[in-house]
């Protein structure tokens, strides 16, 4: 049994790591004076009726050292502005602001690059008085930052959602990105001040068995999990852990978690718990070299594929790029046993893909319905070995491709599927 002075210790150092230094906590706050008095002083200026305030994670002290720093600020609209395009009137409060990139989205938003490694992201919300008046997912956080820090004003609490955050990072399962579908920062903050510490959170999800729901209401707006399920709406409940949001009775804050992302974090808990290191906390990139000797060791096929998006960096070109991979792996299926595969996206618009495989003696080839007699007649006579099913015809055909060939084909016959998925290009590396 691991003794849980090991645990603690391997703690304390990660925290020890995963704090900003005081330094670059001080270079943020004046990066952050001096833009917020310059957006505000154009607020003023133009006359718009707006404040604007710190958000996220570093407003709410939870903020974990990176290579990049994305500090939040939200300008908060008056209610006169409901029928606006608050968006753009956003842009008009940037002009002059030097390096502001706008950012498509449900309400676009814009990112401004102050320094080599830190970035501030202006969202428009407007300011209501009631979370059940929000017209954007966005206009909760002026909410979540109060909740927050009015239920975590404790040291130890802080420093546990730290390590959660690092956890979840590392182990690729943090954000509510669609080509991540993983762990929300208010969401974590939000179970860990449920579970009272990392490890209990990391315990509690690694001991729920396959296909059960977690259901946490803190705020006890249902009574219990069976009214939760009958009254809040359908669409919101297809994730595996259900976290009611204390400023939103109808709306669960992991909607976006998947089940496979779930899952990979669940074992990442439990091979932390069997045997905890440090290294659970460090990023994991893609080690081709390992990757590469693993297949030679498993007499597997290996290939190694980059592809490009012309959409968006950020969400939209990651979601785009994990959707593809995720076809793509589909159809390589049909030809090979896929014993191991992977996605790493860059952050651009690129993503790494990889595949080792077995190949499969024979594949199944779909012909003609069966109503179609003419070229089921045609299909039966070009194919030595075939059967019916469900009014269709189909044939067996030896595999005659290595999974380089395969794929080469596959990317040459299926030209306008690919670029309907917003894929510009798709190479193989390796």
């Amino acid at each position: 049994m691991i003794s849980s002075n090991k645990i603690g210790a391997i703690l304390r150092e990660v925290l020890r790591k995963i704090e900003p230094e005081k330094e670059e906590i001080e270079e943020i706050n004046g990066k952050l004076k001096e833009f917020l008095g310059n957006l505000k002083a154009n607020l003023k200026k133009k006359k718009i009726s707006a404040e604007a305030f710190v958000g996220g994670s570093f407003a709410k002290k939870t903020i974990i050292k990176k290579e990049h720093y994305d500090i939040d600020i939200f300008v908060r609209y008056n209610k006169k502005y409901r029928e606006k395009d608050i968006s753009a009137i956003t842009r008009q409060a940037l002009a002059g602001i030097k390096n502001v990139q706008e950012i498509h989205g449900s309400r676009d938003y814009f990112r401004v690059k102050t320094g080599a490694a830190f970035f501030i992201e202006v969202v428009p919300v407007l300011k209501i008085r009631n979370p059940k008046e929000a017209e954007n997912i966005t206009d909760l956080s002026y909410f979540h930052v109060k909740y927050v820090n009015k239920k975590i004003k404790n040291g130890k609490l802080l420093d546990e959602i730290r390590l959660a955050k690092a956890f979840c990072y590392a182990n690729g399962v943090y954000g509510a990105e669609s080509y991540v579908s993983g762990f929300s920062g208010y969401g974590l903050e939000l179970l860990i001040y449920h579970y009272k510490s990392f490890i209990n959170f990391i315990k509690a999800m690694s001991k729920t068995e396959a296909g059960n729901k977690i259901i946490i209401d803190e705020e006890k707006y249902y009574k219990g999990k069976n009214q939760v399920m009958l009254d809040v709406n359908r669409a919101k409940l297809a994730s595996p852990v259900i976290l009611i949001d204390p400023t939103h009775s109808s709306r669960n804050v992991l909607a976006a978690l998947s089940y496979e992302t779930f899952d990979s974090f669940r074992q990442a808990g439990k091979n932390f718990l069997k045997n905890p290191s440090i290294k659970a906390f460090e990023t994991k990139k893609l080690n081709f070299e390992e990757i590469k000797n693993s297949a030679k060791k498993n007499k597997h096929e290996l290939i190694i594929l980059k592809a490009t998006t012309d959409k968006q960096e950020g969400d939209i070109a990651g979601s785009k790029l994990v959707k593809f991979y995720k076809h793509l792996k589909e159809e390589t299926a049909k030809s090979f046993d896929v014993k191991d595969s992977g996605f790493e996206y860059s952050g651009k618009k690129t993503a790494m893909y990889y595949f080792a495989v077995r190949k499969k003696p024979m594949v199944i080839k779909e012909g003609p319905q069966l109503k179609d007699k003419e070229n089921a007649r045609k299909f039966k006579r070009m194919h030595v070995s075939t059967f019916n099913k469900k009014g269709r015809i189909y044939a067996r055909e030896k595999n005659k491709f290595d999974i380089k060939d395969f794929l080469n084909k596959w990317a040459e016959k299926n030209k306008k599927i690919i670029t309907d998925m917003s894929v510009k290009e798709l190479r193989v590396i390796g």
